[in-house]
């Protein structure tokens, strides 16, 4: 009797002891990710600021330019604001997001948060994409075409399009099925994505770590 009242106390400790290194580890894991994710919020509120400002100036070219001569100036301009003020407006739900993350109490809120980050962080991105063909076209003139029609449409025409086609795929094909793709690796190497990719292994890294431990 005493000795499996030994080997019981064993057991229990043996238990206490997977519990604490579950815990310890589920902790540090999550301060690593929390860490990622708030230096993230710090970059995007600087985005943030930088977009108003941008936003700003766009207003003020664009209403000190109310004239039919600068039709596709302020048409594109019009057209650029739009798309920087839904991109201000999603990294000011970003930064809610990750503020919500940080004072998580448990893992799954703090992963569904983080995987709705990620795909708020691609779907930002392949809006922004269709901006794109915006930049060929703010130059334009009729003064422009009248003089010099072939090569408008020759020239300034055809890099539009491009411009077009290249926004759309890009904006077809952002998604979870290209991110082992070369063109994705590149396109989104920056800290923006790669933050909140890293948070979400740190997260997993927990629940394997489970697993094991079982």
């Amino acid at each position: 009797m005493e000795l499996k009242n030994l080997w019981k106390e064993y057991d229990r400790r043996i238990e206490e002891a997977k519990t604490i290194n579950l815990k310890t580890f589920e902790f540090l894991q999550t301060q690593k990710a929390k860490s990622k994710l708030n230096a993230l919020s710090t970059f995007k509120k600087w985005v943030i600021f930088a977009g108003i400002l941008w936003i700003a100036f766009l207003v003020f070219l664009i209403v000190n330019s109310l004239a039919i001569s600068k039709i596709y100036f302020v048409l594109s301009l019009s057209a650029i604001v739009i798309f920087n003020i839904i991109a201000v407006a999603v990294y000011i739900k970003h930064v809610i997001l990750i503020h919500e993350i940080d004072n998580s109490e448990s893992l799954i809120e703090a992963q569904q948060k983080t995987a709705e980050l990620q795909a708020s962080t691609l779907q930002i991105t392949r809006i922004l994409f269709l901006q794109t063909p915006f930049y060929s076209t703010f130059f334009w003139s009729q003064g422009m075409i009248n003089s010099n029609p072939t090569a408008f449409f020759l020239i300034s025409v055809p890099v539009a399009l491009l411009f077009c086609f290249a926004s759309f795929w890009l904006y077809r094909n952002i998604n979870y099925k290209n991110v082992d793709k070369k063109w994705f690796k590149i396109l989104f190497g920056s800290s923006e994505w790669t933050s909140v990719v890293k948070a979400i292994q740190f997260m997993k890294e927990i629940e394997d770590f489970k697993r094991e431990s079982m």
